[in-house]
C-alpha cells in the first residue's frame, strides 16, 4: 500500500512541475540547433523522451545542488544531461583536471562576489583547456575574444597571450560576470551574455518584454538557447557523476604547486632543470607563454608556476631568474585575431581602395552629431555626401563618412583630442567605447569620470577625452 501511494506521489509531483514545459517526445526540429562552433562541447541534440520518474529524480538533484545561479530543470536541461552522462572519458577528464583548476577559478570568483557555480563555465566553453581556439577567436580556458580581453585587462603580444593563463583569465572572467550580473540582474541572463553580449541579451529582454531567460530564450542566438541548459547539465554531471558511473581520470597536474615572480626573461627549460623536472611540465603550467619564455621585467614582474620543491632546490631557482636571457627583448602588442573583425577589415581596405571613401553603419541610437564626432567632420557634410534632406536616419542605414582618404587620415585622432560628452546605448561597454575614440583606453575614461569598475547603465553621459 505504502508503494503504491509513493508512485501515485512521484507520479503527480511530476506532472505538477513539468506540465508548464509540456513535456513529450521532443523533435529533431526542437533541439537540434546550429551547431555549436564556437564551444568546444556543445553539442547538437537528437530526439529525447522523458519519463515522469526521471523527470522527478533529476529535478530533486539539481534543486538539492542548487545554490545562488538557479539550476531549472525542463526538457532542455535533460536533454544536455542525456548527452553529457554518456561521456564518461570527457568527463572523467574533467573531473581530474577539476582537481586542479577548480581552486583556481574559485579565487578569482570570490574576489568579485560571483558565485562558485560559475567555476563550471569552463567545461562547456573550452573543456578545461587553456590552448582551446575557436573558429572566430574565441581563446583559452575561458574563451575571451581579442577585444573583450583586452577590455577586461588582458594582455596579447610577441611573448604572452593571458587569455590562456588560468588565473590572469579566471579574474577577467570574474570581472565581466560582475559587470554583467550589475547589468543585467539576473545569473542566467549574465552567462547568457557571456555567449552571445550583454547587447543580444538586452535586445531580447526588449522583445520578450520579460528577464526570465527562458522567457527570452526564443529571442537569442541559437547557440546561445543551447548554452544556459548545456551549463546546468554540466553542473549536474560533475556533481552525479558517480550515479552515472563517471569516476575521476588522473591528472597530469597531480602534484602541489609555488607560484614565483620574476624580473627578468627566463626561460621555462632551464627553470625546469634547476628544479630537476621535465620542461613539458613546466610549459603545461604556464601556457600563456608562446616562446616558452617568461618576459618579466621590474616594471612588470610575471608569475611563473612550478612544482613545489624541496627547499634545497632555491638556490637553483634563484640563480635562473636572476640571470637574464641574452635575447631581443622588444615587445610587440598583438593584433586581433578576431576572425570576424579581420574579415570586416578586409572588407573595408577592399571596398576603400575601389572607392576612396569610407561607410558608416548606422547603429540603434545614433545621430548624426554622433556619428560625425566619431569621424573628426560636419553634420553639414554627411548630409551633403548622402544627400539627406533632413537628419532623420534608421539602424542598418549605410552612410559615407569621407569622400576621400586624406579626409580620414586623422580624423579619429582629432576626435579624441577633443572633449565629448558620450551617452551610453543599450548593449555598449566601455571598451566598446573606447574603441570609438582613438587613444582612449578603459582606464582613462573610469578616471574621468570617477567610476570604480566596468559597470555602466544605459543613457550615462560619460566625458570622452
Amino acid at each position: 500500500m505504502k508503494k503504491t501511494l509513493l508512485t501515485i506521489f512521484i507520479i503527480c509531483s511530476s506532472l505538477s512541475v513539468f506540465s508548464q514545459f509540456k513535456v513529450k517526445q521532443l523533435s529533431a526540429d526542437s533541439l537540434n540547433q546550429e551547431k555549436h562552433t564556437d564551444t568546444t562541447a556543445v553539442p547538437e541534440l537528437g530526439q529525447a523522451l522523458l519519463t515522469y520518474n526521471q523527470n522527478y529524480i533529476y529535478k530533486l538533484r539539481l534543486d538539492s545542488i542548487q545554490q545562488t545561479v538557479p539550476l531549472t530543470y525542463n526538457e532542455f536541461v535533460q536533454g544536455y544531461i542525456d548527452v553529457y552522462s554518456k561521456r564518461k572519458d570527457m568527463y572523467g577528464k574533467m573531473l581530474g583536471l577539476s582537481n586542479y583548476y577548480f581552486p583556481i577559478f574559485e579565487q578569482a570568483l570570490k574576489a568579485y562576489n560571483i558565485p562558485s557555480e560559475i567555476k563550471y563555465l569552463p567545461i562547456i566553453e573550452s573543456s578545461m583547456n587553456p590552448h582551446a581556439i575557436s573558429r572566430v577567436g574565441a581563446t583559452g580556458l575561458w574563451q575571451f575574444m581579442f577585444g573583450t580581453a583586452k577590455g577586461y585587462g588582458l594582455n596579447m603580444d610577441n611573448f604572452v597571450d593571458e587569455r590562456k593563463d588560468p588565473v590572469q583569465a579566471s579574474y577577467a572572467a570574474a570581472a565581466y560576470f560582475r559587470d554583467a550580473y550589475n547589468e543585467l540582474g539576473d545569473w542566467l541572463l549574465a552567462i547568457a551574455a557571456y555567449n552571445c553580449g550583454k547587447g543580444n541579451v538586452t535586445r531580447a529582454i526588449d522583445k520578450a518584454g520579460s528577464n526570465d531567460f527562458w522567457q527570452i530564450r526564443p529571442y537569442l542566438p541559437k547557440e546561445t538557447r543551447d548554452y544556459v541548459p548545456a551549463f546546468i547539465a554540466a553542473v549536474y554531471v560533475m556533481k552525479y557523476a558517480s550515479r552515472h558511473e563517471i569516476t575521476a581520470q588522473k591528472s597530469s597536474f597531480g602534484f602541489k604547486t609555488d607560484s614565483i615572480m620574476v624580473t627578468k626573461f627566463v626561460a621555462l627549460s632551464d627553470l625546469a632543470k634547476a628544479i630537476n623536472y621535465d620542461s613539458t611540465t613546466l610549459v603545461a603550467l604556464n601556457p600563456s607563454y608562446k616562446k616558452f619564455i617568461v618576459n618579466g621585467t621590474l616594471e612588470a614582474p610575471k608569475r611563473v608556476i612550478i612544482p613545489k620543491v624541496d627547499h634545497t632546490f632555491y638556490a637553483n631557482i634563484f640563480e635562473i631568474v636572476n640571470a637574464d636571457l641574452d635575447i631581443d627583448k622588444t615587445l610587440v602588442a598583438a593584433t586581433t585575431d578576431d576572425v570576424r573583425d579581420l574579415r570586416k577589415l578586409k572588407k573595408t581596405s577592399i571596398k576603400d581602395q575601389k572607392t576612396n571613401t569610407q561607410t558608416h553603419s548606422v547603429k540603434a541610437g545614433e545621430t548624426l552629431t554622433a556619428i560625425a564626432n566619431k569621424y573628426g567632420i560636419e553634420v553639414q557634410d554627411i548630409k551633403v555626401w548622402n544627400k539627406l534632406s533632413e537628419a532623420s536616419i534608421i539602424p542598418g542605414q549605410k552612410l559615407i563618412v569621407a569622400k576621400n582618404t586624406d579626409s580620414l587620415k586623422n580624423s579619429k585622432d582629432i576626435t579624441a583630442n577633443k572633449s565629448t560628452i558620450y551617452k551610453v546605448e543599450a548593449g555598449d561597454t566601455l571598451f566598446a567605447i573606447a574603441e570609438k575614440f582613438k587613444g582612449v583606453t578603459v582606464e582613462a575614461i573610469q578616471k574621468l569620470n570617477g567610476l570604480k569598475n566596468n559597470a555602466i547603465k544605459v543613457g550615462m553621459l560619460l566625458k570622452i577625452m
